[in-house]
């Protein structure tokens, strides 16, 4: 439900990527005072999903996302873009599907529907983490996210990947705060990937960090916690006086 708490700090609705939950995020220290609200990954629909996200909170929010949230995000700020006062994306890209993609995403659903989903998941491991090879210690913890993520709401998180679409029009539209942050070495969206972001986006900031593959939350925890503080800072300073104004 939403909140009917229309004063106060700007909340942040906070979106994982594919095989993620909240626990992604349990290192971040986000800022403090604000409300801080997981939007799961359960829809076949990336306007379903950026539907999920406006319905959370009443008024303006700022947004994180990682990786397919972050395109869920952009989805948002399409919709509604009087309501997002802040942005951050990372780990992501906001081109739409390449044909390759698609092959990859039917036969991904093809293991889970034949029960193989754990599959799946050792398939999606190595490019989580920077040079394809994480530790022991955190390949268990991606396997336990994913495991408790569950073959259902990764066939739909497959099927929403298909729905994706180009943002780069809606990002050149963008005038909220926004920030974007890369892992230097994430195989799976590279930098490349948030350059073209940033500069689509009027005064983003891009911030490349040195060796982080792609749950940067993960990986550079301190410097997502610093990202989003200056980014609420900024977010704040730029949101309407009153929360119903930004309200449909």
């Amino acid at each position: 439900m939403p909140n009917e708490d229309m004063a106060g700090p700007l909340p942040l609705v906070v979106v994982p990527g594919m095989l993620c939950d909240a626990s992604l995020w349990r290192d971040v220290g986000f800022p403090e005072g604000h409300d801080v609200h997981h939007v799961p990954l359960r829809r076949a629909d990336i306007g379903a999903l950026a539907e999920d996200v406006l319905a959370t909170v009443l008024g303006p929010l700022v947004f994180v996302g990682l990786s397919l949230g972050a395109i869920v995000g952009f989805e948002v700020l399409r919709r509604a873009p009087q309501r997002v006062a802040g942005l951050c994306v990372m780990a992501t890209n906001a081109g739409a599907p390449r044909p390759e993609q698609y092959a990859a995403w039917r036969e991904m659903d093809e293991l889970i529907a034949a029960g193989r989903f754990t599959d799946v998941v050792e398939r999606t491991l190595p490019d989580m983490f920077p040079g394809r090879s994480p530790t022991p210690e955190v390949a268990r913890r991606y396997r336990a996210m994913a495991h408790a993520v569950g073959a259902t709401a990764a066939r739909a998180q497959l099927a929403a990947q298909a729905t994706r679409t180009d943002a780069a029009d809606v990002l050149r539209t963008a005038r909220c705060p926004t920030v974007v942050l890369a892992g230097a070495r994430d195989t799976l969206c590279p930098p490349a990937f948030h350059r073209a972001i940033a500069d689509s986006v009027p005064g983003a900031l891009l911030t490349l960090l040195p060796d982080a593959g792609h749950l940067l939350p993960w990986q550079r925890p301190e410097a997502v916690t610093a990202a989003l503080r200056e980014l609420v800072t900024a977010a704040a300073r730029t949101a309407p006086a009153s929360a119903a104004d930004a309200t449909p």
